[in-house]
């Protein structure tokens, strides 16, 4: 079955504007009759519902933290991208979406990923006009940097805080709209299912984290903004509370999972220490604008890296791709890293780490404007790894950071379920194959503010105003009682072994098989045991606790158990796809010099999975959406 992305007609710079100049509206008297539930308050999530209660919607927010500034988005440091060209080094819109489709391997829809470069420049005003504290010149204009995959300075920046900041932003304006009665927030509940009637989504079922009571909210849209699903791989520089539960419950109920093998592992992270780990730490990829990358040329050095003489040190970046050097894209230098260590280069007690050098720029630029660029990084570094990055190099090594699949979406950003929108990382949308660093936040923002605000009401504008179900309908007893049954089976094993036992051993697995290289006999053997490990689990199990009151264990066990059905379905799509794109690199197909090759003639499209029950027919599931690329040309991705 072949998917409808609804992208407008026209040539690719126009397609935007006429889509604005052609949708639907809703009557400002008549928003105050519409109900939208956004899931989910970080960058999307927070400037949706601040968007829509603006426009006159009444909005319900969810979210599992105890407060919407908890979101994962305040973990993003280095810096949001928009085309402004401020440095007057040739950037703009094209080359931004150019970059951007080129970053991702030709594995994106060519509208969404203009549109979004489109908007860039509109979100770094909306951010300024709230007080988003972005570095400045001397003289007052915004001040950018460069990130990986682009030969262009357009990353705007808050210190090592961006994210934080940005976030701030949006709290700020979504609290005004609580404030005001506009918005209804609800603090530590966590969205259990999704409620679909005459198959259009029509609301949710939630479970109070601190009472455990199951509550059922209706609405005529939801909205999911609830972020990646990167703890699959137990250690990743995730926080411990991101989740895939909503949008694999809203999978289950019927909207298609899109892409699910496109994990982006990051270059930049602090090494894995020790088994006592539950997650890693990510040094921002802004560090490669100043820091240089490098190992010993001699395999097993352990000399001191500030008594080895730049003849013995091995620049391989620089070396091997010398238009780009240390700002290749998050792929490129993830299996580069890879590489060098498997071969024996490595450094640390392990092994697996390389040297993030800064003693170039320091002698160049001087310490202190290293340290206003990067000083709360360097304090992060050293609290954690005890050495001074002033002093002697960092070490760094891939880790699990962001993902590009999650649900499918159109252009409008509605799934194949109607009246169902998906934001950020929690869809598939703009990333392709590889995400380019400085984008989430891009993408975030975009959704939230400048393209939900016009699609949801396209499609509202088509709902009777008003018109209720009421919850005590028979789908939402219905999916309260999938709820009910699901936490009342966890609680009924009372098996032996501990849930974080269960996730680190899937972890593994996920990680050495379906991490940054994979090939067909790890695939299908990670196949099997994650069936195996998922079997178990349903035996033996401990959840401690009950259901009727605070209980982070129950929280947990939920979220590892669609882990494993997720698990299973990512390496399903990984062994589908018979090809290398981006951060997906099948090791049977590679270039001589080892970088992916991808199968244009046949794997131009993206997967969209239907859930087809555990352990199911999975080919019979598989929808695509032919990816035709109108104004760029396909070609060869190089960084050299």
């Amino acid at each position: 079955m072949s998917l409808d992305s609804k992208v407008p007609e026209g040539p690719l710079t126009e397609k935007w504007s006429k889509h604005l100049q052609d949708i639907k509206l809703v009557a400002p008297n008549n928003k105050r009759k519409y109900e939208v539930i956004v899931v989910g308050t970080g960058l999307a999530g927070g400037a949706a519902a601040a968007s829509f209660a603006e426009m006159g919607y009444n909005v319900r927010s969810f979210c599992i933290q105890d407060s919407a500034r908890r979101a994962h988005s305040i973990a993003a440091q280095g810096g949001i991208n928009a085309a402004k060209n401020y440095p007057n080094d040739g950037d703009s819109i094209w080359r931004l979406f150019y970059d951007t489709i080129k970053g991702g391997d030709y594995r994106s829809r060519e509208a969404n990923v203009y549109r979004l470069a489109q908007v860039s420049n509109e979100i770094i005003d909306q951010a300024v006009a709230q007080g988003v504290p972005f570095a400045r010149e001397y003289g007052g204009q915004l001040a950018n940097r460069s990130f990986g995959g682009a030969q262009v300075s357009r990353t705007f920046y808050a210190k090592g805080q961006t994210g934080q900041q940005l976030l701030l932003g949006a709290y700020q304006a979504m609290m005004r709209q609580v404030h005001k009665g506009n918005i209804k927030y609800h603090p530590r509940h966590e969205m259990l299912e999704l409620v679909v009637i005459d198959g259009q989504a029509k609301g949710i079922i939630t479970r109070d984290l601190v009472s455990g009571e199951l509550k059922r909210w209706e609405a005529d849209a939801v909205v999911l903004a609830t972020g990646g699903y990167g703890n699959v791989f137990y250690l990743s520089t995730n926080a411990k509370n991101s989740n895939v539960t909503a949008a694999w419950r809203a999978h289950k109920k019927g909207a298609y999972f899109a892409n699910p093998c496109y994990v982006q592992v990051h270059p930049t992270c602090i090494p894995v220490s020790g088994d006592y780990q539950s997650k890693l730490t990510l040094m921002s990829e802004s560090l490669r604008n100043d820091g240089r990358v490098w190992v010993p040329k001699k395999k097993g050095d352990k000399r001191h890296p500030n008594d080895i003489p730049d003849e013995e040190r091995y620049y391989y970046l620089e070396e091997r791709y010398p238009s780009f050097g240390n700002l290749v894209p998050r792929d490129v230098a993830s299996r580069n890293a890879k590489n060098v260590c498997d071969d024996g280069y490595g450094v640390g007690e392990t092994g697996l780490a390389v040297y993030l050098d800064f003693r170039d720029a320091i002698k160049r630029d001087g310490k202190e404007a290293v340290e206003a660029r990067y000083g709360n990084l360097f304090e992060m570094y050293e609290n954690i790894a005890g050495d001074n990055p002033y002093k002697q190099p960092m070490r760094i090594y891939p880790a699990v950071h962001y993902t590009m699949g999650g649900l499918w979406v159109d252009y409008n950003l509605m799934s194949n379920i109607p009246g169902l929108f998906v934001a950020g990382e929690a869809n598939f949308s703009d990333h392709g194959a590889n995400r380019l660093g400085a984008s989430a936040l891009m993408q975030g923002l975009s959704d939230g503010y400048f393209v939900l605000p016009y699609t949801i009401g396209n499609y509202l504008a088509d709902q009777a105003p008003g018109k209720r179900y009421g919850t005590d309908h028979g789908a939402f007893v219905e999916a309260e009682n999938e709820a009910q049954g699901q936490i009342d089976k966890l609680l009924n094993v009372n098996g032996d072994r501990t849930i974080i036992d269960f996730h680190r051993s899937l972890g593994k697995i996920v990680w050495d098989k379906i991490g940054i290289a994979r090939n067909e006999e790890d695939l299908k053997s990670a196949i099997e045991e994650i069936r195996e490990l998922r079997e178990e689990f349903w035996q033996n199990v401990k959840v401690p606790g009950d259901k009727n009151n605070y209980n982070k264990y129950l929280e947990f066990a939920g979220r590892v158990a669609d882990f494993f059905e997720l698990a299973e379905l990512m390496a399903e799509d990984a062994l589908n796809r018979d090809e290398s794109a981006g951060c997906h690199l099948r090791e049977e197909h590679q270039t001589e010099e080892g970088e992916a090759l991808r199968n244009d003639e046949d794997y131009s499209f993206v997967a969209a999975w239907e859930y087809g029950g555990v352990n199911g027919k999975l080919e019979e599931t598989l929808h695509k959406e032919n990816l035709e690329f109108e104004f760029v040309e396909l070609k060869q991705r190089s960084y050299k």
